[in-house]
């Protein structure tokens, strides 16, 4: 079965980022709040945010709550912040495969790609 991860690094630390709070959003017949996690101390969440039998094909949402993990972390940044939610739109076409979705974060700029 598959499965859907992330991975947060603050590259201005460079270090994994801890506490940040992510929300998964399905898009599909309009949006719906499906999970809400925090990062552990590597980064990462404890357990897949989506597996087993809610591991469907459709469209989701990943918001990144950037702007308090930077605030909380001491980052030099505006008010209001210049990034404060990442929203990071995705598509799961086969539910027999793992989907990694991880954020590489700054201050004013960010990455992502579909990791493994």
């Amino acid at each position: 079965m598959g499965r859907l991860t992330t991975h947060i690094l603050d590259t201005a630390l460079g270090r994994p980022a801890k506490g940040l709070k992510i929300e998964l959003w399905s898009l599909d017949g309009g949006p719906s709040l499906l999970k809400t996690v925090v990062s552990n101390q590597d980064g990462r969440v404890d357990a897949p945010l989506l597996d087993g039998e809610d591991f469907k094909v459709g469209q989701y949402e990943l918001r990144f709550h950037a702007g308090a993990y930077l605030k909380a972390n001491g980052a030099p940044i505006s008010d209001p912040p210049f990034l404060d939610v990442i929203p990071l739109r995705f598509g799961i076409a086969n539910k027999t495969e793992h989907y990694h979705v991880p954020l590489l974060l700054a201050p004013y700029g960010y990455s992502t790609y579909r990791g493994s």
